[in-house]
């Protein structure tokens, strides 16, 4: 579960799962203090780390000697009527090219 409560800082929530807490708000120009993450960054930031998250799991549990991974997410709203999450996988480790593609699987 997560709390967002607001904050006296215009447009300012902070968000606690009850041992972490993060401030979101909004930009400058849209009102806000730009203080943290705006609310589309982490639906980004949730994709993102949950990815990684997966391919790293996924390494151990094979015996994949992977020593990182990033994963870059991006929201492409060109069209109003959809939202499509793009996103990018980096592997680093010693790697055969089947290692390789069973993480991507996994992402």
């Amino acid at each position: 579960m997560v709390r967002a409560a607001s904050e006296p800082v215009r447009y300012q929530v902070l968000l606690s799962d009850g041992r972490h807490e993060v401030v979101a708000d909004t930009a400058a120009e849209k009102g806000g203090a730009d203080s943290g993450f705006r609310p589309h960054d982490l639906l980004e930031a949730s994709l993102a780390s949950c990815v990684s998250m997966t391919v790293r799991m996924y390494a151990d549990c094979h015996g994949i000697p992977l020593r990182g991974v990033i994963t870059t997410v991006t929201m492409d709203r060109t069209h109003p009527e959809e939202v499509v999450f793009r996103y990018d996988v980096a592997l680093d480790g010693d790697l055969t090219p089947e290692q390789e593609r069973k993480l991507l699987l996994a992402a």
